[in-house]
């Protein structure tokens, strides 16, 4: 018998209580608004999801969204709730329309979870419905009633308001970056023609779909016009460029799945057989996919996500008759890009000769690629450049969410960060001196510059980044300008060869304190002049001051406070709007004098130190 095991250990959670103890199951990591798929973007997308799945059902035309000192507001114009059953819908599990295939067929929300969800884990959630001239709200707190209104009469037009501020205790210190909260809500409307999105006073609309969406996001010119193709319940986009790597958008329902599935493996497979049947000959699949920018997006009745924050599709049926996702998205990609080739002879000759073209630069570095693994296992990497950690990332999805990776420089401070890590889950890359200044190079460098090999094998992205081992690759380095330029240098490396690792969001810089504020009884790490003003208030007398002039003077000790649950991470985001040939080519090019013109006209001089 296990001691202390008995009848009293056995309790039951209300729903309230289990998602507010659990909130993983329901939202997936919490984060602090630094990555993409934190839990606080999550909250926002379960709002969203049912205005747009009245939009779907034909009901409203607009929705309004207002983000403001962490207060989210979010208004559509569909039907609005039945008034009787509106706080059923928020506070009562597994009730919603959407068990109704009538009412939402193909919507994104099906088990009646998200917006309990968002409920339980807000300090403050407000609820309004407004329908047929009668109006109700309902506000709560943690997922409990703190006011109910009686219904009344209003002129306010149909739909649903829901205002919300995600709680403290559960997500801590959090913010809302725009670029990702933008993103998702220009998702919303390529995937949903005519839909009017207004976010904090700017409109995102779109006319053509996917085909919006990936001429927003290319970030270049294509090698040939965007093949747009559009069905019943299917709609893709497909162009290449010059860039390293593939890029792809795959959606299920107007959900961005950002791990694929079945859909995106399905349509990855159907490309190939494709394009080896137009042209009869059997190339390398990476020869065809290389520099590819593609999206594929579906419609299923009741899909089955691997989750419930729904990035990942593992339906297989796609239809009551048995049709799977696979023979639906492949019969759909072989007829429709077929047809397209043979009637747009100019751009099937460019697509031939980009994957040509990638053929001989495969060949060309087979050799070069070949030696260059075999010297990594030479220096043995896992005990020379690379402190690793007990998670083993290839097996295990959910650790590998967990994983990270640090990127840094000399012995001090990948020593300080080694001796401070959680060797369960964080690992250490130490770089010898300066990296090399890639732009403008080809792949080959990646595989004779021995640095560049070794990060490359430890990051195990040789064959892309499917295979990536950790979910965040964090540069930390010094705070000074020889720290500035490896953290250049390094963004630059992936820019040129890995970009999808920025898009996709897993690349970050670290934050470490500029100064340390104590006196005897109280210490407070500061991160900016203004955070070691306001310590030296607060502290009042006995202040002693230490600014911090590199990692390697942080003591171990010290370091477990900033790379642990108080983490301060930078996002590196790339701007869509911005062509990376172009923003390399300013930043890292020879064009010295325009570079020092910029550096003037954006000079910002600190005040003096104390």
């Amino acid at each position: 018998m296990v001691q202390g095991y008995s009848e009293d250990s056995i309790r039951t959670l209300d729903w309230k209580e289990h998602i507010r103890k659990r909130p993983g199951m329901y939202i997936g990591k919490l984060g602090d608004g630094s990555a993409a798929d934190d839990g606080i973007y999550v909250l926002l997308k379960e709002v969203i999801d049912n205005s747009v799945d009245e939009f779907m059902m034909g009901n409203g035309k607009k929705i309004d969204i207002h983000v403001s000192d962490l207060r989210i507001s979010v208004r559509d114009y569909g039907r609005g709730i039945p008034l009787g059953k509106l706080l059923d819908v928020a506070a009562r599990m597994n009730t919603g329309a959407k068990y109704d295939s009538k009412a939402f067929k193909k919507s994104v929300g099906l088990n009646g979870v998200g917006i309990k969800a968002v409920n339980a884990l807000s300090a403050a959630f407000s609820i309004k419905s407004v329908r047929d001239g009668k109006i109700k709200v309902i506000d709560f707190s943690k997922g409990d009633v703190v006011n109910e209104s009686d219904e009344s009469l209003t002129e306010e037009p149909n739909g649903t308001t829901v205002v919300f501020t995600p709680d403290e205790e559960i997500f801590r210190t959090y913010h809302y970056i725009d670029e990702y909260v933008i993103a998702m809500l220009k998702n919303y409307t390529y995937l949903n023609a005519g839909l009017v999105i207004n976010y904090n006073g700017e409109k995102y609309v779109s006319k053509n779909g996917l085909y919006d969406l990936l001429n927003e996001n290319i970030g270049q010119e294509p090698l040939y016009p965007i093949i747009h193709l559009k069905g019943e319940d299917i709609e893709s986009a497909i162009t290449h460029g010059n860039q390293y790597g593939e890029d792809y958008y795959s959606f299920v329902n107007g959900q961005h799945t950002v791990q694929g599935g079945t859909h995106l493996a399905a349509f990855r497979e159907a490309l190939i057989k494709t394009i080896r049947d137009f042209y009869k000959k059997e190339f390398e699949a990476s020869d065809i996919r290389a520099s590819i920018v593609a999206a594929i997006s579906i419609k299923v009745e009741e899909p089955v996500f691997e989750s419930q924050t729904k990035t990942k599709l593992g339906s297989r049926d796609i239809s009551p008759d048995g049709m799977s996702v696979r023979n639906f998205v492949m019969n759909f990609i072989q007829k429709e890009l077929g047809n397209y080739l043979h009637k747009n002879p100019q751009t099937a000759d460019v697509l031939l000769r980009r994957i040509q073209e990638s053929e001989r630069e495969r060949k060309a570095i087979s050799g070069i690629q070949k030696l260059a693994k075999q010297r990594a296992k030479k220096v043995s990497l896992h005990n020379k450049k690379l402190r690793d950690c007990r998670l083993h990332y290839n097996t295990n999805h959910e650790n590998k969410e967990n994983s990270s990776i640090f990127i840094t420089e000399g012995d001090s401070a990948s020593g300080s960060i080694t001796k401070s890590r959680d060797v369960n889950s964080q690992a250490v890359f130490s770089l010898r001196g300066k990296p090399l200044n890639s732009y403008g190079l080809t792949k080959k460098i990646v595989y004779e510059n021995e640095e560049f090999n070794l990060l490359q094998a430890a990051l195990n992205i040789e064959e892309g980044i499917d295979e990536l081992r950790y979910n965040k690759v964090i540069i930390a380095t010094d705070a000074d300008v020889d720290g500035m330029h490896i953290r250049l240098l390094l963004i630059t490396f992936f820019l040129q060869f890995f970009p999808e690792l920025i898009r996709r969001g897993h690349l970050y810089i670290l934050q470490t304190p500029l100064f340390r504020v104590r006196n005897k009884k109280r210490t407070e790490y500061c991160y900016s002049e203004q955070e070691r003003d306001v310590a030296v208030k607060l502290l009042a007398s006995g202040v002693e001051i230490t600014r911090f002039k590199g990692l390697g003077e942080i003591s171990p000790d010290e370091f477990k406070n900033f790379i642990g649950e108080q983490i301060r991470l930078d996002p590196v985001i790339l701007n869509k709007n911005e062509s990376i040939v172009e923003m390399l080519e300013f930043y890292m090019g020879k064009n010295t004098p325009d570079r020092q013109d910029f550096i003037i006209g954006n000079l910002h001089v600190e005040k003096d130190e104390i």
